[in-house]
């Protein structure tokens, strides 16, 4: 295993423990136990903060790993679109999950119901679609070795 496989791996623990808590986070809310809830999500922000710097590490290292689309190319029609929302989504998840926690912190809890109702669906989206496209890339499809 190189380097480059150790860091994708490291960076789908970290989404995966990230969805965890970010489910974990929202079943805390629904039984309105605040302290616990506020704790998660600032733990899930910053496994997700970590997950950032790995991932960035990590291409910044190796570049991107290429989907082999001319071996799969029905996979790849999937593989592309899915991808581009994953990335696009993902942008986002940085602002949106700052600016809901800043205001969970504060006490805000109006504006953070608010921010929350688009934060969490996509933040979630973006966790688990990134376990799915790590699977995709690395076990279902990996590229051929050279």
């Amino acid at each position: 295993m190189n380097l480059s496989e150790v860091l994708a791996a490291i960076c789908a623990s970290l989404n995966l423990i990230s969805t965890g808590l970010l489910i974990t986070g929202w079943a805390l809310i629904k039984r309105k136990q605040i302290e616990k809830h506020r704790n998660v999500m600032v733990s899930c922000f910053f496994v997700s903060c970590l997950f950032l710097v790995v991932y960035l590490t990590n291409y910044g290292l190796h570049g991107n790993t290429s989907f082999p689309r001319a071996e799969h190319p029905t996979a790849a029609m999937f593989y592309y679109p899915f991808l581009a929302a994953h990335v696009l989504l993902a942008a986002l998840v940085p602002i949106l999950a700052s600016r809901t926690i800043y205001l969970g912190l504060k006490r805000r809890d109006a504006q953070h119901r608010r921010w929350a109702r688009w934060t969490f669906p996509i933040w979630l989206y973006v966790s688990v679609s990134g376990l799915v496209v790590y699977a995709m890339i690395r076990w279902i499809f990996p590229p051929l070795q050279s």
